[in-house]
């Protein structure tokens, strides 16, 4: 009797665990923490490849977007199957999955990836690798206008070249500065690797700007070595300013070239530390323009050769949100700590024209919760100390606040500035409508040392017109001003304040992150000679 009862018991508790298995096995949701937890092995990678539109969409599928997505040339599964930092056979790593999903995403040629478990069965998980393609071959004609100044540019771009993940750009620009006619190459994964490629050649009406490298980066917090070559010429002519207007110019010719390597352990204990050294060249000369049409300003040449060694340290923590500097798109933050040095040192008997240490230095750091309210702070230095003076040194920084109100609405604040001391003629610290003074000119104010402070009200809509472009908006008001001399005698005007409105449009279907403005602008004060109203229209990195 107690023998048939323990053996109806046993038959119990083993459909129990059957049934239970079976629960963890069946399709739908997999938590990633339990996957690796239970040290679950991946099985299938699976690529879900999405063309531009979406013709499951009833809204999507109408004749211009079915056109458009046969013309386009979807990525090749090499592409993306290159980047991914997991292989069939290996153990589920829920970090790996994240960090294979930031790499995705800084490609231009997607809107988004993402990559969730499929499905589990016998020890092994499936994977999904999603990825949208955005149209990448972009013709055209633009206009910005900003600072009281326009910019036109005429185009031929493709982002994912036959769908290889290659960029190739021919462009003729018209700006304040010169006429250029530019030619570029990239690719981020030459040969199916992880080495980078780039070619730019650039004829202007000053003079040229060409550059090529070739870099193996540290493409993962587990990456082990890093190396690289590059090099860059430029013959320009610069201008210096005066309330927003020219006032100055010179010629500046420079060749730029370095040579480095690095190693690191990789990611240890939630944290990374990488180590680089290398050698550069870098020779400025200063001269009048050929033909001047305004007094020169004529900063001294510079020949600098040094070797250098950094150092880079940060956190491995990174944390996802929406509608903060993009609209209705996955934005990556990296939350952690983070510390970069590089330390160099020229030497006359290097072949330079002078003794100098050379440094540069940054930290960042984020405080708070993404998702609701967080403040990121950020700071840079760099400079030189020759003779035992400090030369051409320049603290920038900024702090940037946001506050996710609702889904639609979010509040931003900002202080940035910069502090120089001995600073190289043309290296000013400059203020004005093209670095976020928007009432004023572009450059209206310079001198050795700046703060702006920005409040602005974000509005992030559920407009989306014909399903190409997301719509937001924004109210605004700057404050800031400039310190020290100007290197030209300009009146050194105080504080300047703006307030204002505009419209952001985000595109959806094509190779850019890029946030279109369209603002209006009321400065508060400055001299006689600026408008009552600034019109904008400039792309920029966000919102």
């Amino acid at each position: 009797m107690m023998i048939r009862i323990l053996s109806r018991i046993a038959v119990v508790l083993a459909l129990a665990s059957a049934i239970a298995l079976a629960e963890d096995e069946k399709p739908g949701p997999l938590d990633p923490q339990r996957l690796e937890d239970e040290n679950v092995v991946i099985g299938e990678i699976v690529l879900e490849k999405e063309d531009v539109f979406d013709l499951s969409d009833p809204e999507e599928n109408n004749w211009l977007y079915r056109w458009a997505n046969k013309l386009h040339i979807v990525t090749k599964d090499r592409v993306i199957e290159q980047q991914l930092l997991f292989e069939t056979g290996e153990p589920f790593s829920k970090r790996l999955v994240e960090e294979t999903e930031r790499i995705l995403r800084r490609n231009t040629y997607f809107y988004d990836a993402w990559i969730k478990p499929l499905r589990r069965e016998d020890g092994t998980v499936d994977l999904e690798v999603r990825t949208r393609d955005v149209w990448t071959l972009k013709p055209g004609f633009s206009f910005a206008r900003s600072g009281g100044e326009n910019r036109t540019l005429i185009k031929l771009e493709e982002l994912n070249l036959f769908g290889w993940g290659q960029q190739v750009l021919v462009a003729r620009s018209e700006d304040v500065d010169r006429d250029s006619t530019l030619f570029t190459f990239r690719d981020k994964n030459l040969g199916s690797s992880w080495t980078q490629l780039k070619l730019q050649y650039s004829d202007n009406s000053d003079g040229h700007w060409n550059e090529a490298s070739i870099i193996r980066p540290f493409y993962s917090l587990d990456a082990r070595w890093t190396a690289g070559v590059n090099g860059s010429d430029f013959d320009i002519e610069r201008k210096l300013y005066v309330l927003g207007e020219k006032a100055a110019e010179f010629r500046h010719e420079r060749e730029f070239y370095t040579a480095f390597g690095g190693w690191s352990n990789g990611l240890q204990n939630g944290w990374v530390r990488r180590y680089t050294a290398g050698f550069a060249y870098d020779d400025n000369k200063f001269s009048m323009v050929p033909d001047p049409t305004l007094p020169p300003a004529i900063p001294e040449n510079r020949e600098l050769v040094y070797p250098y060694f950094g150092i880079e340290i940060f956190e491995d923590r990174f944390d996802t949100a929406q509608n903060r500097d993009q609209i209705k798109r996955t934005e990556d933050f990296l939350t952690g700590w983070r510390f970069a040095g590089t330390l160099g040192w020229s030497d006359r008997e290097f072949g330079a024209d002078r003794d100098a240490a050379l440094y540069w230095l940054s930290a960042s750091q984020a405080f708070g919760d993404i998702h609701k309210s967080a403040v990121l702070v950020s700071a840079e230095a760099n400079g030189r100390v020759e003779s035992g003076a400090s030369v051409n040194a320049l603290l920038t920084y900024k702090v940037r606040y946001y506050n996710q109100q609702s889904d639609q609405r979010t509040f931003f604040a900002t202080v940035s500035g910069a502090w120089g001391d001995n600073l190289d003629l043309d290296n000013p610290v400059e203020l004005g409508g093209d670095t976020g003074l928007r009432g004023y000119p572009l450059r209206y104010q310079s001198g050795d040392s700046k703060v702006l402070f920005t409040v602005e009200q974000r509005y992030f809509w559920n407009w989306y017109p014909f399903r190409l472009v997301r719509v937001g908006g924004a109210i605004f008001a700057d404050t800031g001003r400039i310190w020290g001399d100007d290197p030209l005698g300009g009146e050194n005007l105080g504080w300047l304040s703006d307030v204002g409105f505009g419209l952001r449009l985000a595109p959806t279907r094509t190779g850019t992150r890029s946030i279109i403005h369209v603002d209006v602008a009321f400065p508060l004060n400055g001299d006689d000679s600026i408008d009552d109203v600034q019109f904008l229209i400039e792309s920029k990195k966000s919102f």
